[in-house]
């Protein structure tokens, strides 16, 4: 007959255990010292009266060793299920993150299939042309032509249309004297406006001197020296002394057409610097500071790009083949919309409105269109981060990005945005808003990325992100007085580098020379206004009114 265990054996198997000893010394220790503490004994005194309130019988009542258990259960669930399951929502959107970059780059492959497929579309359709090699991969050439005195988005949009038609673009340039033949000297010389449209990311060759006024026998010549397979203009006639320029190309079926890029035009632009307005972009009124419209005269302009040349720009109206690609504006309608870079204040308690919308309606879909092949830098990568207004991009800016370029394997752009702009210069800067200025610089073939409403200070977590080898900025920014506040961190770690600028160029110059011919551009903009409402008018079959859409 067995025995019943008794204390004394129970004792006995503990003393013969340490490990059991030492875990039933601690639970002694551990329980002595909570039941024995004041919070306990008074949260348990407070618990009983509740449950003798509510006729709890006594002997069913807490006790200290009770509560000081259930309590330490609870801790002890808790802790052990913020272990195992606790974080699974960090791990879960690890997960998700991870899915998200593989769907972007399958994204990135299908859009490149898409490419591929529909330049075999175009290549399937066109004839194949004498002297071509078939072990040479075939080209779809395509050529466009433009004077080009502002290089603005809008003139880039149309490059990248016309690119998309082939494989390989081909851009003549106007020469200063035919330009000059036809309706007066430009702003922009020969070399500046070739530096502009070399600097294009959507343009493979550039041809110089090309006639303003295209000929049948200048085509032929283009045709034939340029192995060019279409010849690309605006959706908008080009006719010159009764004759559609590009009759002969379209005889031929070696002609397309491309729809302008509707928001922005070459006229609106110059309009800005010629009257001050801040239609385009956010502007708080201050007292003292003015009205919204002022002149060229007497302003002391100290805008534009950083890291380099501070912005600036130059017009190209009068041809419908410079301006195919932009938009014209219906001014009876400018006082009725307002944007998101709108400003108001309440003066003696009236509203005022400072400005209104720019008239290129950015979209997320232009945005990545511009963006396409934009990829992360690399394991290894040099980057180099510039930063700045980037106002009007011109010449300078894109000189100034070509000589950046050469000191590393990724440029990051960054961009600050307008009220920033405008409170460090004042007057209407900048000329074009943020969304203008990113897609400008985008269009840059020097650029990898840009940084949207770039802030002013460059911090070390901005540089640990960005993964920044080095900051640059150029010696002909209106922005040297504020160095020590923009680049104090990269200084202090010895990142930043002062590149000498290749040329200078600013905003200042640009304006100066409309200055010069402010009257006799203000008269030729009101006869472009006038004629690019008649043809938006004829394209929309409306008179102030308007069906959505276009094409």
């Amino acid at each position: 007959m067995e025995r019943p265990t008794t204390q004394a054996d129970s004792s006995c198997s503990s003393s013969s255990n340490p490990f059991m000893s030492l875990v039933l010394s601690i639970r002694e220790y551990f329980l002595v010292t909570l039941t024995t503490h004041p919070f306990v004994s008074t949260s348990v005194s407070k618990i009983n009266t509740v449950l003798l309130y509510v006729n709890v019988p006594e002997k069913s009542l807490l006790t200290n060793e009770e509560f000081v258990l259930s309590s330490t259960a609870v801790v002890v669930t808790l802790i052990i299920y913020y272990v195992l399951f606790g974080k699974r929502h960090r791990r879960k959107r690890k997960v998700l993150a991870e899915e998200l970059r593989v769907a972007q780059r399958q994204v990135h492959v299908l859009e490149e299939q898409l490419f591929n497929a529909k330049i075999e579309d175009i290549m399937a359709s066109t004839p194949t042309r004498k002297n071509s090699s078939s072990q040479q991969p075939r080209q779809i050439r395509i050529f466009m032509d433009g004077a080009f005195d502002v290089m603005h988005y809008g003139h880039m949009n149309a490059f990248r249309l016309g690119r998309s038609l082939g494989t390989y673009l081909i851009v003549g340039v106007n020469s200063d004297e035919s330009i000059k033949e036809c309706k007066g000297p430009p702003l922009m010389n020969d070399e500046e406006r070739m530096t502009m449209v070399k600097g294009c990311k959507f343009v493979d060759e550039v041809v110089p001197n090309c006639p303003y006024i295209m000929t049948s026998d200048y085509l032929d010549y283009i045709f034939e020296t340029y192995d060019v397979d279409y010849v690309v203009h605006g959706d908008d006639p080009c006719i010159v002394d009764g004759k559609d320029v590009y009759a002969s190309a379209k005889r031929l079926g070696r002609y397309r057409s491309i729809p302008r890029t509707e928001g922005v035009s070459t006229t609106e632009i110059v309009g800005r610097m010629l009257l001050m307005t801040k239609h385009h972009h956010m502007r708080h009124k201050q007292r003292g500071r003015g009205n919204s419209v002022g002149s060229l005269s007497g302003l002391s302009i100290t805008g534009g790009g950083g890291g380099g040349a501070v912005g600036g720009g130059g017009m190209d109206e009068g041809n419908s083949s410079d301006d195919s690609d932009n938009e014209i504006h219906n001014d009876d309608e400018m006082d009725d919309e307002l944007s998101v870079f709108t400003a108001s204040q309440y003066n003696d308690g009236e509203r005022i409105v400072i400005g209104n919308q720019s008239k290129f309606l950015t979209t997320s879909m232009m945005l990545r269109l511009f963006s396409a092949g934009v990829k992360p830098p690399g394991e290894g990568m040099r980057v180099i981060y510039v930063d700045g207004a980037f106002d009007m991009f011109h010449c300078g800016h894109v000189r100034f990005l070509e000589e950046t370029a050469k000191r590393g394997d990724y440029i990051i752009v960054g961009i600050h945005g307008d009220s920033l702009v405008n409170k460090r210069r004042g007057s209407n800067l900048p000329l074009m808003n943020l969304h203008e200025r990113v897609l400008s610089v985008l269009g840059c073939k020097y650029v990898n990325d840009v940084l949207i409403d770039a802030p002013l200070a460059i911090t070390q977590e901005m540089i640990a992100s960005l993964k920044i080898s080095e900051v640059v900025h150029g010696t002909e920014s209106d922005d040297i007085g504020a160095i020590d506040e923009r680049y104090k961190y990269p200084r202090e770690v010895g990142m930043l580098t002062a590149i000498k600028s290749p040329i200078d160029f600013k905003l200042v110059n640009i304006l100066s020379r409309i200055q010069k011919k402010q009257a006799e551009l203000q008269s030729k903009i009101e006869r472009k206004k006038k004629a690019e409402r008649e043809w938006f008018n004829n394209k929309y079959d409306q008179n102030g009114g308007g069906k959505n859409g276009s094409k």
